[in-house]
């Protein structure tokens, strides 16, 4: 019999978790309803007691957080995608392939998500503090509460360019125009996205059938097109 279950994603996962949605209802008949936002801002919604069955973070510590507070099944966490940060701009001249232009005199506004709420954010934060130059960037930072507000400020040329997710940039059916620099790992914190069934979840088939499927190779090819690395689960 074909379920629904509810999911929270992390935004920067908004393009492939519609694909892989259409694929999981194509292969097991169940319906997976999606949910857009920020990682913090769903666990304040899971903590007051939103109607999710499954949430896709942007980190590993959300998930394990709510395990720990009784609100998500321990068994079922697991490493779904291993997310890539990208200092982009609409414009083809304004990021070199070294991100020097973080070090210009007068960079123009530069588009983070809120460090609080979205891992990505956080992870922007590092690598302005690794690179020295934060402190002196702070006046031109525009501030986003998702990464999907913040890549709406970069696309919409509010921000002259920002730290978003590479899935963003790099689409599998499409590049964006622009230019971009891929941040080395070793200036942020690994961005470990890991998905768990919620309390709500639990006796729902849908949820722990849609857990099993984002381990499939069929789920696996999305999101490596998407430009995510993979995490092989011990």
């Amino acid at each position: 019999m074909a379920d629904t279950v509810s999911v929270a994603v992390a935004a920067n996962f908004t393009a492939p978790m519609q694909k892989i949605a259409a694929l999981f209802e194509a292969e097991t008949g169940h319906k997976a309803a999606l949910s857009f936002g920020s990682t913090g801002r769903f666990y304040a919604q899971i903590k007051n007691g939103a109607p999710f069955d499954v949430l896709l973070a942007a980190d590993d510590k959300t998930p394990a957080k709510l395990v720990e507070e009784a609100l998500a099944l321990a068994p079922t966490q697991m490493t779904y995608a291993i997310g890539k940060l990208v200092l982009y701009s609409r414009n083809p001249s304004v990021v070199d392939d070294q991100g020097n232009v973080l070090k210009q005199a007068q960079p123009g506004k530069i588009a983070i998500a809120d460090p609080k709420l979205a891992p990505y954010g956080l992870a922007a934060q590092q690598t302005l503090q690794a690179l020295g130059v934060y402190a002196q960037l702070q006046p031109n930072l525009v501030v986003g509460e998702s990464i999907g507000q913040t890549y709406q400020f970069v696309a919409t040329e509010n921000a002259l360019m920002g730290f978003v997710a590479l899935s963003q940039v790099n689409a599998a059916d499409q590049k964006q125009a622009g230019s971009s620099w891929i941040v080395p790992q070793a200036l942020y914190d690994p961005i470990r996205q890991n998905a768990v069934v919620l309390a709500r979840g639990k006796d729902n088939p849908a949820a722990s059938s849609l857990i099993k499927f984002l381990q499939t190779q069929a789920a696996h090819d999305v999101i490596r097109s998407y430009g995510y690395g993979l995490h092989t689960n011990p």
